[in-house]
Order: C-alpha cells, then sequence, then structure tokens
C-alpha cells in the first residue's frame, strides 16, 4: 500500500514540476521537447523502480531507493513553490505578461529550498544545550550533564563512519552517562564489524543506555540488541536501574507496535515506574521513551518521572509536514513543562525517508541536571 501511495503521488509531482519548468521559455529554446520529454520519463522510470526496490537493503539496491525518496523530497518541496507561482499568476490566465517571471521566480525558489533542505539534512547535527531542574535530584549531582540522541537511523545511508563522527562530537562534551532513545537503525541489523569498536569509543563513566524505537522492530530487533550489547550498550526495555545514588534512569519498550493495533501502551510504564515506587524512592527520575505519546506522557507525569526524553518525530523533517506531525503528537519538538515533568522530544540526529531537512537541522541534546536545593 506504501509503494503504491508513492508512486500515485511521486509521479504527479514528477510530471507538475517536468510540465512547469518545460514551460519555461529559456528551457524550451535550449532543450528539444522530445529530448525533454524522454529524459523525464528515464528519471521517472528510475524513481518508480527505487520505489519498489527500497533503501532500507545494505547493498547496490540501497542507491535507486534512496533515489526515489530523495527525488520524492525534491519534487515535493518544487512543487510547493511552482503552485504558489501558478496561484499568483492565475494558472496563466491572468497576469500573463509576468507568468514567465512567476514562474520562473518559483522554480529559482524551490530549487534553492531543495538544496537547503539536502544541505540541512546531511549536515552534521548540532549540539543543542537545555537545563533541566529536577525536583529529586540530590545537590551532589547538580552540574550533571547527560546526552541524549534520537533517530541516528543507521543503515544503508549512515553507517558506522557516519556514527564514529557523532562518537567524536558527544565525546567533546564529556557527559556523564549517554542516552540512545531509539531507532538506532533503519530497519535491518546493520552488521558491520565496526559497529562494536564505533560505540565503545564513547566515554561515558554511568554509562551508555538505549531504548528500542519502532524501527527496530521493522528488522529483527533481537539482533540489533545484540550488536549495540557487544558495543557496551544496555538497553533499558521495561525496566530501571540507578545510574547514581538519588538518580533513576528508566526505559520502556517501544509502544509503536501497540499503537498502530490500538492496544496498551502504557503497560511498560505501568511496569517500569510503580506508583508506590515513584514516591517511596523519592529519587529524581529520567524515562526514555521513544515515542512522545500523550498517554505516556500524562502518565510518566503522574508517576513522578521529573524527565522525560523521546524522539520519533523528527521535528516534522521537512516543513510543511511539521503541521502533520503536529497533530499527532502536540508535543513534537523541543522542550515542554508537563506538570512539572520536562519533557523534550528531540528533532533526532538523523533523517527518513529523504535525506533533507527544512528548516532545522538535526540534533544532539546536551542536558545539565540542576537540583533545586543547590546554591
Amino acid at each position: 500500500m506504501f509503494s503504491i501511495v508513492l508512486n500515485i503521488i511521486g509521479s504527479l509531482f514528477h510530471l507538475y514540476v517536468a510540465a512547469r519548468l518545460y514551460s519555461l521559455a529559456p528551457v524550451r529554446k535550449r532543450i528539444p521537447a522530445p529530448a525533454w520529454w524522454i529524459g523525464a520519463l528515464l528519471v521517472w522510470l528510475l524513481y518508480i523502480a527505487g520505489v519498489h526496490i527500497g533503501d532500507q537493503a545494505l547493498d547496490w539496491r540501497w542507491w535507486p531507493g534512496q533515489f526515489a525518496l530523495t527525488w520524492l523530497g525534491i519534487t515535493f518541496v518544487m512543487s510547493l513553490c511552482l503552485l504558489v507561482a501558478d496561484i499568483a499568476s492565475g494558472f496563466g490566465f491572468w497576469w500573463r505578461a509576468h507568468t514567465q517571471k512567476i514562474r520562473g521566480a518559483g522554480a529559482l525558489a524551490g530549487i534553492s529550498l531543495a538544496a537547503f533542505a539536502l544541505f540541512q539534512g546531511m549536515r552534521a547535527p548540532v549540539i543543542v544545550e537545555q537545563e533541566v531542574v529536577m525536583r529529586d535530584l540530590p545537590q551532589a549531582l547538580d552540574g550533571t550533564v547527560i546526552v541524549a540522541i534520537s533517530d541516528i537511523h543507521l543503515g544503508a545511508q549512515r553507517r558506522s563512519e557516519w556514527l564514529a563522527r557523532r562518537v567524536e562530537q558527544i565525546n567533546a562534551i564529556n557527559p556523564a552517562a549517554v542516552l540512545l532513545l531509539g531507532d538506532q537503525v533503519e530497519d535491518n541489523p546493520i552488521g558491520e564489524p565496526q559497529l562494536a569498536p564505533t560505540l565503545r569509543g564513547l566515554r561515558a563513566p554511568l554509562g551508555v543506555w538505549a531504548v528500542t524505537g519502532n524501527h527496530e522492530f521493522y528488522g529483527d530487533a533481537e539482533t540489533t540488541v545484540a550488536q549495540f550489547e557487544e558495543g557496551g550498550v544496555r538497553w533499558l526495555r521495561d525496566r530501571q536501574v540507578e545510574l547514581a545514588p538519588g538518580l533513576v534512569l528508566a526505559g520502556i519498550e517501544d509502544i509503536g507496535a501497540a499503537m498502530r493495533r490500538d492496544g496498551d501502551i502504557t503497560g511498560g510504564l505501568a511496569r517500569t515506574i510503580p506508583a508506590a515506587t515513584a514516591t517511596e524512592t523519592k529519587a529524581a527520575t529520567i524515562l526514555m521513551s521513544h515515542i512522545p505519546a500523550a498517554a505516556i506522557i500524562e502518565e510518566a507525569s503522574a508517576r513522578g518521572v521529573d524527565l522525560m526524553l523521546s524522539g520519533h518525530t523528527h521535528g516534522g523533517q521537512i516543513w510543511p509536514f511539521s503541521y502533520a506531525v503536529q497533530k499527532r503528537f502536540a508535543k513534537y519538538a523541543g522542550a515542554y513543562d508537563v506538570d512539572g515533568m520536562t519533557l523534550y522530544v528531540t528533532r533526532g540526529a538523523g533523517s527518513w525517508g529523504p535525506r533533507m531537512r527544512l528548516w532545522q537541522p538535526g540534533e544532539i541534546i546536551k542536558l545539565t541536571l540542576r537540583s533545586p536545593t543547590a546554591a
């Protein structure tokens, strides 16, 4: 079904952009119509082939698959700009003397925005700093620095070499702990021998911890878990640990499958942070949950969680999809206060589908924990 939708939508974008670009006088004068439309047909055939091949494979099949998704992103952005130009010119029925200029401006804007989105998607994620006051954090832990990173989507697009550069970024922060918030892989386990040594390069005295995301379960999740464990990563799958005296770290298994079948999504949280424990221990609690579902957020706050960390949304990744994402997840990017609990939903360090971001780049979160009793 998904590939059928991509076939139809992508084909419409492609045809619209090709037709509008060829309506520009400078293009028509330089390129004969047969050559233009034969070229457009060949690109469309490559797009269709890529949709059916997909970009999950870790061999040569990634290239046509990734081309298809990237071309979809490019033609989507260009279609938006060209549509604005068409509306402004009444699709050529008014302002006829200016139609070429308006349409040319739309084409230039589309090309520029698509290039910017590609740049934002391929550049290194930025470091975003956030201070969090935690109600029950002991004064001795005031100033503790934790790094959170989500949605790295290792696979055909990003391999261990890309991850090694992120390890360098993280180590430069000197965190006490590193938290991986899910979607560590695109789908399948990447199976690279360099993965484990790269992960072991992370320097964090309180450990490197991870929770599963929905993409782990699109492939062989248990193999992915094992491969990351070889690199020293410890998984929190509906369990909690004491990071330091007075500081608890909890993580729940991904709830994506339960959400798709309208099942129970809070059971894992209830098992991981029993209500009695949340009130009796008086420890500051950090919860890792890949998906920032409203029910999880509300339940976490009710159970005394001080800081909840999520990803999944990519911050919408390509505008204006951010509006659609926000309808699904009201709290979809940045920091929120939820009845005294801080929720941070990160845009993620990688991307899904087209390696494009409009407007914001990927991010790695540097969290400085603060105690309310610190001087």
